[in-house]
C-alpha cells in the first residue's frame, strides 16, 4: 500500500526539534530585549579611578567574573579534597568504639523495674 502524504508527515514530524527551535528563538528574543533595555550609561567606581560604560557591559562583565570565580573556587575545593589523606578522613577509633558501645547498649533490653 503506498504511503499517503499524511503518513509521510507523521513519520517525519519531529516535535523535539520544533520545541528546541522555539526555545532558542525565545532565548534570543529575550537576550535582544535585555540588551536593549539596559543600554543606558553606568558609572563604575574603582579604588583609584572611575569609568563610564553601558550598563549591559557592567552586567555581562560581572556575570563573566562570577562564572570564572565560581569555576576556580570549585577547582580549588576539588583539589583540596583530593589532597586529603585517608587518615584525616577516617573516624578516630575512640569515637568509633564509643559508637559501637552506644549501639550495643541500645540493643540490650532494659532491666526490669523494681517491684514496689
Amino acid at each position: 500500500m503506498p504511503e499517503t502524504p499524511r503518513d509521510e508527515f507523521d513519520r517525519s514530524w519531529q516535535p523535539r526539534l520544533w520545541i528546541t527551535l522555539a526555545v532558542l528563538i525565545l532565548i534570543g528574543a529575550y537576550l535582544i530585549a535585555f540588551v536593549a533595555g539596559n543600554d543606558e550609561e553606568a558609572s563604575v567606581d574603582f579604588v583609584f579611578g572611575q569609568a563610564r560604560t553601558s550598563l549591559i557591559w557592567v552586567i555581562l562583565l560581572s556575570l563573566l567574573a562570577g562564572l570564572v570565580g565560581g569555576v576556580l573556587l570549585s577547582q580549588l575545593h576539588r583539589r583540596r579534597q583530593a589532597r586529603r589523606s585517608p587518615a584525616s578522613v577516617e573516624t578516630p577509633s575512640a569515637i568509633s568504639d564509643g559508637e559501637a558501645k552506644l549501639k550495643a547498649s541500645r540493643t540490650e533490653p532494659d532491666p526490669p523495674a523494681p517491684a514496689g
